[in-house]
């Protein structure tokens, strides 16, 4: 009985004390340049577009940064190529009958808090490339595009295939 007092306090212990280390770590450099697109609503077909706009501004800031060493060159890379990231910006809402118009910012900006995954990111002010389609009312979407934490699934096919090793395990032992 005691053992398994003594077992269950410990995991309860480790659980905890683990979970305190992963919600206090950094996981964003403070350097980091984030890319955030914020539709103009929550509608269906307005979260679509934000989508589609998301897709082409990964693949264009990918291919832009895609050789870049630090900080200071990604931002001189963003700034250089704002205008290719406007007109693909244009390209897609048109080719989807945008009429609502964007707004594109690289700066500093404005980040709600957002919990994610059991991660809790705070608000505030911080760099990065910001979408705004229309009114910007709807649910947005964003990562860390310096370092590339984001931009790795827009060098990716659409083939990738995820396992877990526990699945693994108990298809190959069981």
């Amino acid at each position: 009985m005691k053992k398994t007092i003594f077992l269950l306090l410990f995991i309860c212990c480790s659980y905890f004390g683990v979970s305190k280390v992963i919600e206090s770590k950094d996981l964003i450099p403070e350097d980091a340049i984030r890319m955030r697109v914020i539709p103009n609503s929550n509608d269906t077909k307005d979260q679509d577009i934000k989508y589609k706009v998301k897709e082409k501004l990964e693949k264009d800031v990918f291919l832009s940064l895609r050789d870049v060493k630090g900080v200071e060159q990604a931002r001189k890379q963003i700034q250089k190529n704002l205008p290719l990231f406007e007109q693909n910006i244009s390209d897609v809402l048109e080719k989807e009958n945008y009429t609502l118009g964007y707004q594109i910012h690289f700066g500093m900006n404005y980040f709600p808090e957002k919990t994610y995954k059991g991660i809790t990111y705070k608000e505030g002010e911080y760099e990065s490339l910001v979408v705004t389609l229309g009114e910007g009312k709807g649910d947005n979407w964003w990562c860390v595009l310096f370092p590339p934490l984001c931009l790795i699934e827009a060098e990716e096919s659409d083939e990738v295939e995820y396992k877990l090793w526990v699945e693994e395990f108990i298809d190959k032992y069981m």
